[in-house]
Order: structure tokens, then C-alpha cells, then sequence
């Protein structure tokens, strides 16, 4: 016989700490919601984002939340898919992938370059570049929606893109390393109009997605479980195909002040004087064009590029970026000038500036 035998309080104490450590890698309905609804904002933007960019309709919606062990992966993914690394400079604490399978990657590259979107193509150097702009303005215009919901400024730094194969050890450089076995993943449905429908994966670290929420609730990270989402109104619909949920956002009324007199007006005018000697920067602007990506490339010694003004038309005079004036170029002795011919109002020129 000689071996050990569990006795009944061992045993109870396993089962109660595998309680407790599956308890920690779980997610509660709420904060799958939660996750739901900000993954269904931020990643509306950024498909407006990418239509702009790539001049097609795109969809990314019905965002569904779930939690999967780390060492499947390799199962879930068995094919190279293009990895893209988002890590936020300001407001929130982290990181997040997204995954997305390499057929679709090469597709939004190739509409980037102004090529054909139905060539099969491998996502080369410059083909990685392309999708890693996309990605960048679209993750951008996420954080953006992103701030909004939060309240604070969010930002990202620019986004780190390549193609992994999770089946190689090395591609687990992607996948951070908080302690948990498990990661939350936010599949959403990605439409680009005739040519793509299929699907985007966000992963999370299971602690990130928890303080994210918990930020957005006000309430840090969350162990428990949060009351349920109260019915919404009567009339009230989630936007989109988004999962609804009840974030009790205090009610924002606009501010209100009242006009300024005219005494007032005058003295902050007569404060302006102290102001007088602050150096300011003064750029001509002499038109704009837009140009695709492959133009912009192709560029080089010669080339020329056709801006928004006819000849003749006059020069927008710029003060700290913003228009103040108009004018025509002129020659001085072996300078380039401009002489004003229209000039907004002195207040006009001093809310412009502020």
C-alpha cells in the first residue's frame, strides 16, 4: 500500500483553490457587455477609418466576447495571419492584437497601393508598410472614439505589424505575459464591400480587459461581478449590431455663460497689448492635393505635382496654422514675398490666434 491517501480536507482544499484560480480567469456577463460595446465604438471608427482610406464601403460588427487558453492558438490560428500590435501612450495602461487573416491583409494593402484588390499576393515589405498606415489611422481613429466613452484622452503609439505564425515559438512575442493561461479574445465581423467577408480577432490580457473596464465603470478593476445592465428606455437601441449595456453615465449638460458686456470687451482688447511682442509663425500655403501611397513613392527628381488652385488664384497667408489673410507672391530683390489683398478684422485675427 505505502502510498499516500488524500484525506477529505485536502481534498476539499484543491477543489476550493481550483475555484478560486478558474474564479480569477473569468469573465462575468457584464464585463463580457462592456467589452462588447467598447470593442463595437472603437472599432466602428476605425472601419469609417478605413473607408476612407481605401475608398470602399467597410463593416466591422457584431463584436462577440469570449476567453480561450493562450496554448490554443496554434489550434485556432494554424495559418500565418497578420499580427498587429497596438500599445497605448496615454489614458490607459497596455496593450491589445489584432488578427487578421493574411488573404484580407493583402487585400486592404493592395487598395491602399491603388492596385488590383484580387491579385493573390505575399505581404512583402512595402505591402506591410501599406497595411501598418492603415492600421495606424484606423487604431487611431479608434483611440479616438475611445476617448470619448472614457472621458480622457487615449492614444496609441504607432502600431508594430507582421506576419506570425503562432505555431513557432517565437511568435509568442506577441502575446504578453500577465501571469494568466488564458486571454480574452473580441471576434468581430469584418465586410469590405465585394470583396471581404470574414472576420477580425482583438486579443486582450485578461488583466488589461478587466482594469479597462473597470475604468470606463469608474470602480478600478472589477473581482466581482457588477449589477446587471437596467432595461433600457422605451424607444432606445443599441447603434449598429453592438450588445447593449447600461454604462450609467452621468447625465452632461453644455455650459452656459452669458455675453460678454462691452466694457469687457475692450479691456480684454486692451490685454492684448501685453502680447504684442510673443514671435509668431508665418507660412504662405500655396495649394494641396492628395496623392495614394503608390504615387507618393514614385515620386522623384522632376516629377510634379498638380495642387487645388488655379494659376493666378491668391496665396492663404498662415498664422500658427491658422488663416488670417490672403495675397499674391511677389519678388524682393532675390526673395519671394506675398502682398496682402484681403485681411480678416483685427477681433477676427485675435480669435483666430487664441
Amino acid at each position: 500500500m505505502g502510498k499516500h491517501l488524500l484525506s477529505q480536507e485536502e481534498i476539499d482544499a484543491l477543489l476550493n483553490n481550483e475555484r478560486f484560480h478558474k474564479k480569477t480567469a473569468e469573465l462575468t456577463l457584464e464585463e463580457k457587455d462592456a467589452l462588447g460595446e467598447i470593442g463595437n465604438i472603437a472599432m466602428g471608427s476605425a472601419a469609417t477609418a478605413m473607408s476612407q482610406l481605401i475608398g470602399r464601403r467597410v463593416r466591422i460588427t457584431t463584436p462577440s466576447v469570449s476567453i480561450i487558453e493562450k496554448e490554443r492558438l496554434p489550434q485556432d490560428y494554424p495559418v500565418p495571419h497578420l499580427a498587429v500590435e497596438v500599445r497605448y501612450s496615454q489614458g490607459l495602461e497596455g496593450m491589445n492584437i489584432l488578427i487578421m487573416r493574411e488573404r484580407d491583409a493583402g487585400i486592404i494593402a493592395q487598395l491602399m497601393l491603388g492596385q488590383d484588390p484580387e491579385e493573390e499576393v505575399e505581404l512583402d515589405e512595402i505591402r506591410l508598410s501599406a497595411i501598418g498606415e492603415a492600421m495606424n489611422q484606423m487604431m487611431g481613429s479608434a483611440a479616438t472614439a475611445i476617448s470619448t466613452m472614457f472621458d480622457k484622452v487615449v492614444a496609441i503609439l504607432p502600431p508594430r505589424v507582421e506576419l506570425v505564425d503562432f505555431k513557432k515559438e517565437e511568435s509568442y512575442k506577441f502575446i504578453p505575459d500577465d501571469g494568466e493561461d488564458s486571454i480574452v479574445r473580441v471576434s468581430f465581423k469584418l465586410i469590405i464591400e465585394g470583396l471581404v467577408d470574414s472576420a477580425i480577432m482583438q486579443l486582450l490580457p485578461l488583466s488589461f480587459a478587466k482594469g479597462m473596464v473597470g475604468s470606463l465603470l469608474g470602480v478600478g478593476e472589477l473581482p466581482e461581478p457588477i449589477s446587471p445592465p437596467q432595461t433600457p428606455q422605451e424607444g432606445a437601441e443599441p447603434p449598429g449590431e453592438a450588445v447593449a449595456v447600461n454604462l450609467q453615465k452621468p447625465v452632461v449638460h453644455p455650459v452656459q455663460f452669458a455675453p460678454l458686456r462691452a466694457q469687457e470687451r475692450t479691456r480684454e482688447q486692451g490685454n492684448i497689448d501685453l502680447l504684442l511682442d510673443i514671435p509668431l509663425e508665418v507660412s504662405v500655403e500655396l495649394g494641396r492635393t492628395k496623392r495614394l501611397l503608390k504615387e507618393i513613392m514614385e515620386l522623384g527628381v522632376g516629377s510634379i505635382l498638380e495642387l487645388d488652385k488655379l494659376a493666378g488664384e491668391p496665396v492663404d497667408i498662415l498664422v500658427n496654422g491658422k488663416l488670417i489673410a490672403q495675397g499674391e507672391v511677389v519678388v524682393i530683390g532675390e526673395n519671394f514675398g506675398v502682398r496682402v489683398t484681403n485681411i480678416v478684422g483685427v477681433q477676427e485675427r485675435v480669435e483666430t490666434l487664441q
